[in-house]
């Protein structure tokens, strides 16, 4: 008895830590190379296909030619995983939506330590007006 053609391929990751990974895909994994939904994205490469969120983010990329990238995208969503050959003006845009996704979780993370900051430093000032600070606190 034989065993049926094993049609995979693995492909090396480096994450953005350094460490690098092998990502085994099928043939019938969806967002395999050439994966039709990908292919006929025109909402850009930060809407997931599948699910529809605008929270896809780049796995891994390199130059695929003078003008097109070779581009791994995942859905924390969904988890969905796709990869394509886009041209350098979708990828462009793609780089322009994650700097505006970065910058409003930074303004958002401001928020939150100042805050944080405002909330801990009333407390302070009650456990001082309490009289409950004494010097083995510090």
């Amino acid at each position: 008895m034989s065993r049926p053609a094993d049609h995979r391929s693995v492909r090396r990751v480096v994450l953005p830590s350094g460490k690098t990974i092998e990502v085994l895909y099928f043939e019938a994994h969806q967002g395999a190379v050439g994966d039709p939904k990908l292919s006929e994205q025109i909402d850009g490469l930060h809407v997931c296909p599948s699910c529809s969120s605008q929270l896809v983010s780049p796995v891994a990329w390199e130059e695929a030619g003078s003008s097109h990238w070779d581009v791994t995208l995942h859905c924390p969503n969904c988890d969905w995983l796709g990869n394509g050959v886009f041209p350098e003006a979708a990828v462009e845009s793609f780089d322009e939506e994650l700097d505006r996704g970065t910058e409003a979780l930074v303004r958002d993370l401001q928020r939150l330590m100042r805050a944080n900051m405002e909330d801990e430093i009333d407390r302070f000032v009650a456990a001082l007006a309490a009289d409950q600070i004494w010097p083995m606190d510090f």
